[in-house]
């Protein structure tokens, strides 16, 4: 295969309600939707979900923009490939930078899924038919508007429900939702927002049985997990903290973790998602895949990495309406009672509205070889 043409596409969506974590709130997300075409004029689409401002992450859509066209994109554009884990290969000298190469990288596998004519999870090696779908919740202002949140989301039918926490929101909030659902599986993520010395808060959800304690502690500050780890019941899931396969190896040999957030964004592209995957199931590690409320490209990706075996916990996959009031793909993403299926039409398995996006694109650029 030979890609001879590319575009990026600054997209601009309004959420249909505000979501606030541990360090900022947002209203409106600014993604980066990449078109990758090939020879024979087949199309594979990515996107490249990175957060607006470095606090997730040190990305920005900014440098992943100049990133994706002066690196990513010139690396792969009119070189011979065979698989899309070849990919990563021909950028290989660019470090860090996951958000933006994750974007390029999920492009290659839609492209060879549609250019072999097959769905992209049976691609990537699902055996799963259908995903459970758990939700994200931001910091609300008050503990009943949270509440009012989680009853919307179970009356929908989503199975799990996940509750950003932060110092002066964490114990009350989840007493207040453990007491109004007490056989909801629920876990909090608090975006590494803690220091070890606040580790007290943390050791009072023990009582509450969390499903899991999401990321307490900075992304490099390994070893605070593990010593948390190992004075707590609950697991402990690592998000932020691994953005490569060394990165998790190292967090399993400390101890660091019990369960992985698997984020595609994060991992930087569908290659390294599978890879840790594999990785975790050959550790006894259960996964799920998070999300970084990807418009409904990203979405479907991370959709199919989810039909993977070792996907064995509710991931964020929820329906594209719980973010957006019209998406970029057609169907959207549909929960229906908390259960995603997996599609099994060629590629993407969507048909990418190009319309909808030439209206809200604040941005576009072509490349080619």
């Amino acid at each position: 295969m030979k890609i001879v043409a590319a575009k990026l596409h600054r997209v601009r969506l309004p959420l249909v309600h505000e979501f606030r974590t541990s360090s900022h709130g947002k209203s409106r997300l600014d993604h980066i939707l990449v078109e990758l075409t090939d020879a024979s004029g087949a199309v594979g689409w990515g996107e490249i979900a990175s957060p607006s401002d470095p606090y997730y992450a040190p990305e920005t859509v900014e440098t992943c923009w100049h990133l994706a066209e002066r690196y990513l994109v010139p690396a792969i554009l009119g070189r011979e490939w065979e698989r899309p884990e070849q990919l990563p290969q021909l950028w290989s000298k660019v470090r860090g930078n996951q958000f933006a190469k994750s974007g390029v990288d999920t492009a290659g596998w839609v492209l060879w899924a549609t250019v072999n004519e097959v769905p992209l999870a049976a691609a990537l090696g699902g055996t799963r038919s259908e995903v459970v779908a758990g939700v994200s919740l931001g910091i609300e202002p008050t503990i009943d508007d949270l509440l009012a949140e989680v009853e919307r989301h179970l009356a929908a039918g989503y199975p799990r429900v996940k509750l950003k926490i932060a110092p002066g929101w964490d114990v009350e909030p989840v007493r207040a939702v453990r007491s109004a659902h007490p056989d909801l599986d629920l876990h909090v993520d608090a975006n590494g927002i803690y220091t070890e010395e606040q580790s007290h808060e943390l050791k009072m959800l023990d009582d509450f049985g969390l499903t899991m304690i999401e990321q307490p502690f900075a992304p490099r500050n390994l070893m605070a997990h593990a010593r948390l780890q190992r004075e707590l019941n609950t697991p402990i899931c690592l998000d932020e903290s691994i953005e490569t396969l060394e990165d998790l190896e190292t967090a399993l040999s400390l101890g660091a973790l019990r369960v992985l957030n698997i984020k595609v964004s994060r991992m930087g592209g569908l290659t390294a998602a599978r890879a840790a995957h594999d990785r975790a199931q050959q550790a006894g590690i259960p996964v799920w895949c998070g999300g970084m409320h990807e418009f409904g490209i990203g979405r479907a990706a991370n959709v199919a990495l989810s039909s993977l075996p070792g996907f064995s916990l509710p991931s964020d996959v929820s329906a594209s309406a719980k973010y957006y009031a019209q998406d970029v793909i057609t169907p959207p993403v549909v929960a229906t009672q908390g259960v995603v299926q997996v599609p099994t039409a060629t590629g993407l398995g969507h048909e990418v509205d190009r319309d909808f996006i030439a209206q809200n694109a604040v941005a576009t650029v072509e490349l080619t070889s």
